[in-house]
């Protein structure tokens, strides 16, 4: 047994009052009662909203947000040979109070030894909206993301205190497992999708799956990299329109160059269109983001790693799909994300440019 509820249905009151005290956001109220719903359309974990009723007087929230680990043995087991669930609890607890980008108040955060199972609990942000992958989404939204990217990159940027610690350091035997199932990953893919994604798109998938450069590629480290930094992982108008937006979902927490966040965003991210349109902007903005706090990056320092970058949002496509629950809507946003991801690669060569080394 884990000693934390698993799953919604096994948080208790008991177990919430004492988490909640513990955390300083109630004194002497008691939980009396809860109810929960699902939320979220996460693959690799499962989310709900709990609903409490206290005993007397309220002094408290009256829902808070968790985080379990999925039910899916597939994108269970993917999730916990890969150490998500472990990396995402500790980046609650030891470094998320160090960064300035905005994510949910924690008022818990467990998980077993075995990296398995796990527990997060949350303030409600009460969202006007959820990012969603498939409608892309405004340019206003797309700059509080950038802003929030520059508050990850920019803490972290070669702070040696944040890029040695040794749950961040990459695990070679999951590198070396990552490297032998991609080929295979490929070819789920390319079977699956084979009817459905135009032949171009395809063709960029078929031309990183054969790379080795891609593969073996020593990945500069200059920061913290979300590694999943797109519109679904986003929550936006949180405590119902009071904070512009916060970023979830941080399983995929790495070290890397900061431009695997914004290539991967603006490829897979926020859909071709509004990249188009807007890409000079949006990259523009990140530069001024960055040296407002005081890291100063031209255009020219980061556009290398802004076009290779967006090869990250192609192998993610890829593996993901073939590793994750199928659903339909996971269907949908893993072609969206190889639609996006590929239309920028091919527009600025980005497999070429990476072979050049």
């Amino acid at each position: 047994m884990a000693g934390f509820p698993s799953h919604p249905a096994e948080v208790t009151p008991e177990w919430l009052t004492k988490r909640l005290r513990a955390a300083g956001t109630i004194s002497d109220a008691k939980i009396q009662s809860v109810t929960w719903e699902p939320i979220g359309t996460g693959q690799v974990g499962d989310s709900a909203r709990f609903h409490l009723a206290y005993d007397g007087s309220p002094n408290g929230p009256a829902t808070v947000a968790g985080k379990f680990p999925a039910e899916n043995p597939t994108s269970r087991g993917t999730a916990a040979m890969m150490g998500l669930y472990a990396k995402e609890v500790r980046f609650y607890r030891e470094l998320a109070p160090k960064l300035g980008v905005r994510v949910p108040q924690t008022y818990a955060a467990e998980v077993s030894e075995d990296g398995d199972t796990f527990v997060l609990l949350f303030e409600d942000l009460a969202p006007q909206r959820g990012g969603n992958q498939l409608d892309s989404c405004s340019l206003e939204d797309a700059q509080h993301a950038i802003r929030q990217a520059a508050a990850l990159h920019a803490p972290s940027w070669q702070n040696d205190a944040i890029l040695t610690l040794d749950w961040l350091q990459p695990q070679e035997a999951i590198t070396a497992q990552i490297k032998t199932l991609y080929p295979q990953a490929h070819a789920i893919f390319a079977e699956r999708y084979a009817g459905t994604l135009e032949p171009e798109f395809m063709a960029v998938c078929e031309g990183l799956a054969a790379s080795e450069a891609w593969l073996t590629r020593d990945h500069p480290k200059f920061s913290l990299v979300h590694g999943d930094f797109r519109l679904d992982n986003m929550l936006f108008g949180i405590g119902r329109g009071a904070e512009p937006i916060a970023i979830l979902d941080w399983q995929t927490l790495g070290i890397g160059h900061p431009m695997t966040d914004i290539g991967y965003f603006l490829g897979c991210g926020i859909g071709d269109e509004l990249r188009r349109r807007h890409e000079s902007e949006l990259l523009d903005l990140y530069c001024a983001e960055m040296a407002a706090r005081g890291v100063v990056l031209t255009r020219s320092d980061i556009w290398r790693d802004y076009v290779i970058g967006g090869l990250h949002g192609v192998s993610t496509a890829v593996f993901s799909a073939a590793f994750v629950e199928r659903t339909e809507r996971g269907d949908a946003n893993f072609l969206s994300m190889a639609r996006g991801a590929c239309a920028l690669a091919l527009e600025h060569g980005s497999l070429q440019m990476l072979e050049e080394g």
